[in-house]
């Protein structure tokens, strides 16, 4: 009888070490996961910032119009506001 006792407990620390295994496998896809989601979103404020900037050294006269439209169309693009075919 102890020895069903102990092959009982035996399996019981077998399958909480499956568990924690699995568990610590599930953290770390997870971790991955949102690791290369934050490289893939772009500083949306940072770039509406240079977005601004820009415009107000085109108002200004500063900033030639093929250099404006070149600038424009780069942060249009990383904001995913226009397609880089355009």
């Amino acid at each position: 009888m102890a020895q069903r006792g102990r092959e009982g407990m035996a399996k019981r620390a077998r399958e909480r070490a499956r568990q924690e295994r699995q568990e610590a496998k599930r953290l770390r896809r997870q971790a991955r996961t949102e690791t290369a989601a934050d490289r893939d979103v772009p500083d949306e404020a940072a770039l509406m910032e240079e977005f601004r900037v820009l415009s107000e050294r085109r108002a200004a006269g500063t900033v030639s119009e093929d250099t404006y439209a070149a600038e424009h169309h780069r942060i249009f693009v990383e904001l995913g506001i226009e397609s880089d075919e355009e």
